[in-house]
């Protein structure tokens, strides 16, 4: 007989059980962790979700203070290409290539201060004005205070590449991603003026600036896991 009168056999199987009922309990308190949502669509995806505290326009992300992890999706209009040809064209401070009134600081410090993962359209230039480095396909990169990757949304339901970059802290090392890059069927934005063999359909802006369930699901897990 073993310890307590169990046979050897019996008594492991008990340990095994207890760890396993131990790991459930840990699997479900970082389900039921809080995080919030910065910079999101009113009334949108993260709206109405348990554990997860929505910040739109209306509450200023740029105010969080804690004490969550964070999903950040701060607004990129004034980072990408054509914040130049805007400005240039239209002229007028509030178009300058990265004036977004301090969002996008705002959210990497939210990063960086409670954890999280912050999120923004492939090659923004955001990335080089904050010292971020770029990611490289297929997997997460170690910077200096973080972690960096390239996913496609396309790989959760997107019905366009829409290429993404990811910034992420934490006490814990980042989740694997879906890493796979499914040619979508439409397109974001203005049409390719090569020729319709060059387009495909392009999506309203509804639909492109909206983030699918999966992936959105996916960064609440990473925000979660960042604690």
């Amino acid at each position: 007989m073993g310890i307590h009168g169990m046979s050897e056999e019996a008594y492991f199987e008990a340990m095994r059980q207890q760890d396993y009922h131990e790991q459930q309990r840990e699997i479900a308190a970082a389900e039921a962790s809080p995080i919030a949502a910065l910079y999101v669509q009113t009334d949108g995806c993260y709206f109405g979700l348990d554990g997860v505290d929505p910040w739109d326009e209306s509450r200023d992300a740029r105010l969080y203070d804690g004490p969550w992890p964070v999903v950040a999706h701060p607004p990129c209009q004034r980072w990408g290409a054509m914040a130049a040809v805007n400005y240039a064209r239209w002229g007028g401070e509030h178009n300058r290539p990265g004036n977004d009134g301090g969002c996008f600081a705002a959210a990497l410090q939210a990063v960086l201060t409670f954890g999280g993962v912050l999120e923004h359209p492939k090659a923004t230039r955001a990335w080089a004005a904050h010292g971020i480095d770029r990611p490289v396909a297929g997997g997460w990169t170690r910077t200096e205070n973080g972690w960096v990757c390239e996913v496609w949304q396309s790989a959760y339901g997107h019905r366009a590449n829409k290429a993404t970059w990811l910034f992420y802290a934490g006490k814990a090392l980042p989740r694997s991603m879906i890493w796979d890059r499914p040619v979508g069927t439409h397109q974001v934005g203005f049409q390719d003026q090569r020729g319709k063999a060059a387009n495909k359909p392009t999506l309203c802006p509804i639909e492109a600036a909206a983030t699918p369930i999966a992936f959105r699901d996916e960064l609440i897990e990473l925000a979660r896991h960042a604690q």
